[in-house]
């Protein structure tokens, strides 16, 4: 979809960062991404490769080796890689806006400096771990637990659904400290892939995203120092809650480049297709489909973008985010599936981009919060501002 007349991309930096993460995905994903997705391979090397282009690390400062750029250009690389394929944007997202974002946004100045570079240039790859298989939405019910042994903790326990659980080298754990139910019985550790009792579990084998690595992560008397805990303890759901409010602008992202995907994928294909005589845009039930498509995403991308900006000038951001992330995740499941429509018995092939956009599209809907607790975050910050 070309979005190239909107204020964002008259903005010469952000159309040099649309252009290189476009060439970067055209190159190195493009030809590769159904053989991945068809073998459920994680593609290591390609996240080495954006770590070269400062990808791996949008928004951390320079000082600690990241490329100190705004979310307007976070949003733009998610949303121009996702074109291509979801997969990869969802790993990204994660990488930058879960693990590594929490270290930097309530690491000590220690943490930051041995963790950082080494996660903006990509050698290291990022994980965070905060559900578990009985808890979802409910994670202050969480049964992973650390208990204070001196100058150490002991963890036991697993979390399940966590993005690069065998391939990620450092990432966020969140673990009960303290009491059930208690906000305040949650703490945030860094654990490193190496660490004693520490293993990666069973991959899940997944109806789309199948390039973005998911596995379980499992403690067994895991026993890390007390230098490992990020910030205070106690203090982990309420730190895991405000960066989920930027986690859930790189879903909005990443609905944004797979809903443009699907879309740009059927105009071509409605241009090209003909019945009756005529290409089938010019038929009004086609033409009325992609119309409601390219209004619904520049809705999306708006409310996008508002979030982004919300966040670079570091004012509340929760109910647009949640905003965002729930309305660009209904709106890419409902483009992807009008795209498998317009393409007919040709969109229910592998042939054509707009099956793995489908199958792509609902964890959209799902992953860092579902679409009903969006809802939930929505009402009720509209309750307390009332």
């Amino acid at each position: 979809m070309d979005s190239s007349y909107m204020t964002i991309d008259s903005n010469e930096d952000i159309k040099l960062i649309r252009e290189t993460a476009k060439n970067f995905a055209d190159k190195y994903i493009r030809p590769n991404l159904m053989e991945w997705d068809e073998a459920q391979f994680f593609p290591r090397d390609v996240f080495t490769k954006m770590g070269e282009l400062g990808f791996m690390g949008v928004v951390i400062p320079e000082e600690y080796g990241g490329t100190g750029l705004n979310y307007q250009a976070y949003i733009t690389i998610i949303e121009e890689i996702s074109k291509v394929c979801g997969s990869v944007g969802l790993s990204l997202a994660a990488h930058n806006s879960l693990g590594t974002n929490h270290i930097y946004m309530f690491g000590s100045e220690e943490q930051k400096q041995k963790y950082l570079p080494k996660l903006s240039s990509a050698e290291h790859l990022a994980f965070w771990g905060l559900t578990e298989a009985n808890t979802g939405s409910d994670a202050m019910r969480m049964k992973c637990f650390a208990q204070k042994d001196g100058d150490y903790y002991v963890i036991n326990g697993t979390k399940n659904w966590i993005t690069h659980g065998i391939s990620g080298d450092v990432g966020v754990v969140l673990v009960r400290t303290g009491d059930l139910l208690d906000s305040h019985g949650i703490s945030a550790f860094i654990i490193e892939r190496g660490f004693e009792g520490f293993a990666a579990g069973k991959k899940e084998n997944k109806l789309g995203m199948r390039a973005s690595e998911t596995a379980e992560l499992i403690f067994d008397n895991c026993r890390i120092h007390k230098s490992q805990l990020l910030g205070k303890e106690g203090e982990g759901f309420i730190q895991a809650m405000k960066i989920l409010d930027g986690g859930r602008i790189s879903i909005a992202s990443l609905s944004l480049g797979i809903a443009k995907g699907a879309y740009d994928a059927s105009v071509k294909y409605s241009k090209q297709r003909e019945q009756f005589g005529q290409p089938i845009a010019n038929f009004q039930a086609i033409a009325f489909k992609l119309a409601d498509m390219a209004t619904e995403i520049e809705a999306a991308e708006l409310l996008t973008r508002k979030a982004g900006a919300l966040k670079d000038a570091h004012l509340p951001v929760t109910k647009i985010s949640a905003m965002a992330k729930y309305y660009a995740s209904e709106v890419c499941v409902k483009a992807a599936t009008e795209s498998i429509q317009i393409h007919g018995g040709y969109g229910y092939t592998k042939d054509f981009p707009v099956e793995k956009f489908f199958r792509d599209s609902k964890l959209c809907t799902i992953g860092e919060g579902t679409s009903e607790i969006q809802k939930l975050v929505i009402s009720r910050s509209i309750m307390k501002e009332a």
